[in-house]
């Protein structure tokens, strides 16, 4: 696959990482909805799906085909100082949801849709939602079978549920790297403005997981506290996925100076 960079976005790792914050996604989002342009969407990049895609091609091609792949992960912005980069800082999923819906509310207009999760979930982002944004058209929602991978007669029925609502915004929350591989199989026949895979974010945003304090998050240490909740969840992707990161990284660094040196 050919990946594409410009001036918004940084190659990291062979990945286009992109230097916009959170509110700079929402206003390329906000234009692309009123210039009616249709099928982008967004997926994170974080320490442990890198090190998942590094056997994973299928999982690689999605997060590289994103039209945004933001830098979910104290980790990405190490390394990106580490090799010479500009990220400045993280921009979570739930950076650009809230930031998204944000600028939408300021417009006074949009429809969202929301796809994945269970029925109660759902429910609750609902409620939720039409308190937040009594501005906006939450367009409907969709729990679909939780399975491992879906088949034909599935994405099917997904497809038709967001299609018939035709929605501004598309959220996604299958986790990782389901998600990521489902939206990019199937961005194109999705008539959408913006489709964002945010994952956990369904959970923080209807009260079910709580997300770290603050004050972790400003740290990079937002995992701290999940991994304290959920140890047995978790512990692959802090002490397995991380270390296997880090190497990468410094392999990478090792490779740009000894380029440097021979030049």
């Amino acid at each position: 696959m050919s990946v594409q960079f410009d001036d918004r976005c940084e190659a990291l790792l062979g990945y286009p990482v992109s230097l916009l914050s959170g509110s700079g996604i929402a206003e390329e989002v906000s234009n692309k909805i009123r210039s009616g342009e249709r099928n982008a969407w967004l997926a994170c990049l974080n320490p442990h799906s890198f090190v998942v895609a590094l056997d994973d091609s299928r999982f690689r091609h999605s997060l590289k085909s994103a039209t945004f792949l933001v830098p979910d992960g104290a980790g990405i912005v190490l390394a990106s100082r580490w090799l010479g980069g500009k990220i400045e800082a993280r921009v979570t999923g739930f950076d650009v949801f809230d930031s998204v819906l944000e600028k939408l509310t300021l417009q006074r207009s949009g429809s969202v849709f929301f796809l994945g999760s269970s029925p109660e979930v759902l429910e609750k982002i609902g409620q939720r939602f039409s308190r937040d944004y009594p501005n906006l058209e939450l367009a409907g929602t969709y729990s679909p079978p939780f399975k491992p991978i879906f088949d034909e007669e599935d994405t099917k029925a997904m497809i038709e549920a967001v299609n018939a609502a035709r929605p501004d915004v598309l959220w996604v929350g299958m986790t990782a790297p389901k998600q990521e591989k489902w939206l990019a199989d199937n961005i194109s026949n999705l008539d959408v403005g913006f489709a964002g895979a945010i994952g956990a974010v369904f959970d923080f945003y209807a009260g079910t997981v709580t997300r770290s304090p603050k004050v972790f998050q400003q740290l990079g240490l937002e995992w701290l506290p999940r991994l304290l909740r959920e140890p047995k969840r978790l512990w692959h992707r802090n002490f397995i996925s991380t270390p296997k990161f880090l190497f990468s990284v410094l392999k990478a660094r090792w490779g740009k100076r000894f380029t440097q040196e021979r030049n």
